[in-house]
């Protein structure tokens, strides 16, 4: 589905990507992880065409998307959702969704022609019930709470039908409960859409309890790759989040 194959991006002297090669096969489910400053966002903006590597590929289905623009690279089948909600907070969730539903099906935009539209009115009640949205459906999106702006933010990217969703941070700012309940959406959005969908997370645990395959960072390259059964036990991993040599009872507690 999308292949990183030694990509590099430098800001002057910062080398922000140092010679990343991942791969990401078809409906998987993966995480990228790594302390502050490793270059989580960065390979995000990479892939989506917000940055251009300065040197490398990154080839989705086969076709080469580095330096693409961002609106193409949508129009390939690759959505985004931001660690920031960035949502319509005028409109409804409800008129929200319309919007982005409207927008994928390439259609000039009205609130009356929108759910006039049986195929646009349709696919925006999927996507409410999908998101489990009902019960604010009808609210003003800059309203509502933290959590359910961020899977509206899900729900926008969603209505592209994305073959590749690429999640930052979708349970920042949550408590442990509401954390617990974003990421099992996450994973319960991602095989009912059968789609490939990779998240960047700190929080250890969830990833743990999320991800297929994950894939750790530090200053720009990659650090390590694995399952978490494999990467709990990567010393390399332990010293780059711990700073320190730690038991592995030590380990089983902080990661």
């Amino acid at each position: 589905m999308l292949t990183l194959d030694h990509v590099v991006k430098r800001f002057g002297g910062v080398v922000a990507t140092n010679d990343v090669s991942l791969t990401f096969p078809n409906e998987s489910l993966s995480a990228i992880i790594g302390p502050n400053g490793a270059g989580k966002t960065t390979l995000f903006n990479l892939i989506t065409g917000h940055l251009v590597p300065t040197s490398g590929s990154i080839r989705f289905e086969g076709d080469e998307i580095a330096g693409m623009k961002p609106a193409a690279i949508v129009r390939k089948g690759i959505g985004r959702a931001f660690q920031v909600a960035s949502i319509f907070g005028s409109l409804t969730v409800e008129q929200s969704l319309a919007v982005a539903v409207t927008a994928h099906e390439r259609r000039a935009f009205s609130l009356g022609g929108a759910f006039r539209n049986h195929t646009i009115r349709r696919r925006t009640e999927e996507l409410v019930d999908l998101l489990q949205l009902n019960h604010v459906a009808q609210r003003i999106s800059g309203e509502i709470s933290h959590g359910d702006q961020k899977l509206l933010d899900v729900g926008l990217a969603l209505a592209l039908r994305p073959k590749l969703l690429l999640l930052d941070e979708p349970a920042a700012g949550m408590g442990p409960d509401e954390r617990w309940q974003m990421m099992d959406t996450v994973k319960r959005l991602w095989k009912s859409e059968n789609m490939t969908l990779i998240f960047i997370e700190h929080d250890i645990d969830l990833v743990f309890q999320t991800a297929e395959m994950i894939h750790v960072l530090r200053y720009g390259s990659v650090l390590a790759s694995g399952t978490a059964e494999h990467i709990r036990g990567h010393p390399e991993v332990i010293e780059a989040y711990l700073g320190t040599e730690v038991t592995h009872e030590e380990t089983e507690v902080a990661l």
